[in-house]
């Protein structure tokens, strides 16, 4: 009793001192080192202590980067010499240690050991191990520089298209925050290219092949996603500095969305478009001339004769934008603008669920002038943004829920023909709805029209695991690195039948898929997603119970942020209850971070009986999605262990 009061004054002593850079007793004839010098979290790693001299117990205190207590851990010294196992934890960066004796004399003290960490996943199942490395590998051949302006851009390209793209680059960064240290080029550079009221181009300018930036004039989602990348960057690096830089060009942004007579429709409230296929940029009708160009093909302008409507995309993702921009405006300073955001936000969320909302999913395209689109069921079509909808942040549970549960009822459909339920557009519509002029998408089942696409089942995937569905987000995951392992290739879109289009067209490294599969992956299966900026608020939702196939007891995962200094470790592991005997879900966490919520998923009919958080007993707190039953716990600080023994009724 004496000695546990002893070391926690110790603690608090130390905790309030600043850390010196050498040892405090010179005269000590002790010494501690490192057996390795460079270290991940929460991987033990032995420390050699020699104290000249003396036997008995010893304790090292450690202490991360930032001066925050990172355990302390007990052994004995035999001959004047030991190993004391240490379990590396806290931020990233030099970590000092403090070696005290039995009696509470502190004998040696200074740096142990550097902290790293990488993006890492050991489950035990090849598939999901492999599939980081892997996705790293495809996008390593989708990124593109180059010289603009005089300066260097960098960011990764459509499988389809030579040129960066905004929404490509965006959608890709579900992965490439891993790993991508050149992050700000690519905003910094479409800031540059913005207009004076606000709007941007779809892509970039290639100068060495006298390309000029350039608007497709039909997209309407162009600035929302600009904003969506300026946030996500601020997330990925927590530079707050640069953040407020492109605060005002973001800002720009969507007050241009907002007032444009091209872009927002006053008497709905809501972001219009011509009628295109989902988020594509050609629009409905046969195959016309292009003034521009003089070749014939789709209509990619607008004139007198374009057909208005509302799609749904354009609308959950504005309200997303919002919702980011107010984050970055209270960092800024501007709570009240920031609170116009989010009224702004929620009511353009009314107002769609009253135009577009049918109970299931959204209606692919609400138009202005009524007309009929003749041969396709248009009710029934069910477009890719609801997919990514899912993981905007601006559904209820009931309609994550629908969704997902949508797009598993036509995976169930026995007169299902394509191979996956990753549907661009579904059904598709008939052969020269949209006057392609014989190129891909002409044709029923051709890439957006109709296509199956990985981006679609990546988003899907994240939403199942969100909304209940973790079995089918697992089965999602596993059918992709199937078809990925079948051909060592990954495409943008499949035939329904499984073929793909001409390699020529198309690179077989689709990164924006193979982002959203591994978002689906670290955020959906792992359950790793920062709730702020740079990992410093997290929640931590560990799935594997719930694999219908593999049975996954034991699981270590990182995700690091490459571009700062953000991230996350834990190790968790499931003992199943037998008879006689309660089960037990042990979770050990650390991270860069200051607040955790872990949330445990509970196996089928378990009976929780006991939560310990570090040492201390913890309230029960259930949290239900579905049929899906998570123990809910509130943690601080850079070290967390959690142990819950629970009985089962099964």
């Amino acid at each position: 009793m004496k000695r546990s009061f002893l070391w926690l004054m110790l603690i608090g002593l130390l905790g309030s001192l600043s850390i010196p850079a050498t040892p405090l007793l010179a005269n000590t004839s002790a010494s501690f080192t490192s057996l390795h010098p460079t270290v991940q979290p929460l991987t033990p790693t032995p420390v050699f202590a020699r104290i000249t001299g003396y036997e008995g117990p010893v304790t090292l205190l450690v202490f991360d980067s930032r001066g925050r207590f990172a355990g302390a851990f007990p052994s004995t010294i035999a001959n004047g010499e030991g190993w004391i196992e240490v379990i590396p934890r806290g931020a990233l960066g030099e970590h000092w240690a403090a070696l005290f004796t039995a009696d509470g004399e502190m004998v040696a003290s200074g740096q142990i050991y550097r902290l790293t960490a990488e993006t890492a996943l050991r489950s035990g199942v090849t598939g999901y191990d492999r599939l980081y490395p892997t996705v790293r590998q495809f996008m390593a051949a989708d990124r593109l520089s180059y010289q603009l302006d005089g300066q260097p851009v960098a960011g990764y390209r459509s499988p389809d298209s030579p040129l960066l793209w905004l929404r490509d680059h965006y959608y890709q960064n579900r992965a490439f925050r891993y790993f991508e240290t050149d992050l700000y080029s690519l905003p910094e550079a479409f800031a540059r290219a913005q207009a004076p009221d606000g709007s941007l181009p779809d892509f970039l300018a290639r100068p060495e092949w006298g390309i000029p930036a350039f608007r497709t004039p039909v997209e309407a989602d162009v600035e929302y996603l600009f904003v969506q990348l300026i946030f996500e960057t601020w997330q990925v690096t927590g530079n707050t500095d640069w953040m407020l830089k492109m605060l005002p060009a973001a800002q720009r942004a969507l007050d241009y969305t907002l007032r444009d007579p091209l872009r927002w429709e006053p008497t709905l409230g809501l972001v219009k478009r011509p009628f295109t296929i989902d988020t594509w940029d050609y629009e409905y009708g046969p195959a016309v001339v292009n003034p521009n160009t003089g070749e014939l093909g789709p209509r990619h302008w607008i004139d007198e004769q374009t057909k208005w409507g509302i799609f749904h995309g354009d609308n959950t993702g504005l309200a997303a934008a919002l919702n980011a921009l107010a984050l970055m405006e209270e960092a800024a300073g501007q709570a009240d603008l920031a609170a116009v955001r989010r009224i702004i936000a929620a009511d353009i969320m009314t107002r769609l669920n009253a135009l577009s909302w049918n109970g299931r999913f959204y209606t692919h395209h609400v138009k202005l002038i009524p007309y009929d689109v003749p041969g396709v069921n248009e009710a029934e079509q069910l477009s890719l943004s609801n997919a990514i909808a899912l993981n905007r942040g601006v559904l209820s549970e009931s309609q994550g829920q629908a969704i997902v549960g949508e797009y598993l009822r036509r995976l169930n459909d026995p007169n299902r023909v394509a191979f996956a339920e990753w549907y661009s557009i579904d059904p598709p519509f008939p052969a020269s709805a949209f006057g392609m002029n014989n190129r891909l998408g002409e044709r029923p089942g051709e890439y957006v029209n109709g296509g199956v696409m990985p981006l679609v089942g990546g988003e899907l995937a994240r939403g199942a695991f969100r909304f209940g569905y973790e079995a089918y987000g697992f089965n999602i995951l596993q059918r992709y690195i199937d078809l990925i392992e079948r051909t060592g290739a990954t495409y943008l879109w499949y035939y329904p039948t499984g073929g793909i289009a001409p390699v020529r067209e198309f690179l077989p490294t689709d990164g924006w898929g193979a982002s959203a599969m591994l978002g689906a992956l670290i955020e959906g299966a792992a359950g790793i997603e920062d709730r702020q900026v740079n990992f410093n608020a997290v929640v931590i939702s560990p799935r594997w119970l719930a694999d219908p196939v593999h049975e996954i007891r034991d699981v270590y995962a990182v995700a690091r942020y490459a571009a700062g200094d953000g991230y996350v470790a834990y190790h968790w592991r499931f003992t199943p209850a037998i008879v006689g005997q309660p089960g037990r879900i042990e979770l050990a966490v650390t991270g860069s971070g200051e607040t955790f919520r872990l949330r445990l998923l509970l196996p089928a009919g378990a009976n929780p009986q006991a939560v310990i958080l570090n040492g201390a007993s913890a309230s029960l707190q259930i949290e239900q999605i579905g049929a899906s039953r998570y123990l809910i716990i509130d943690a601080a600080g850079p070290l967390n262990t959690v142990q819950v023994m629970f009985t089962t009724s099964r």
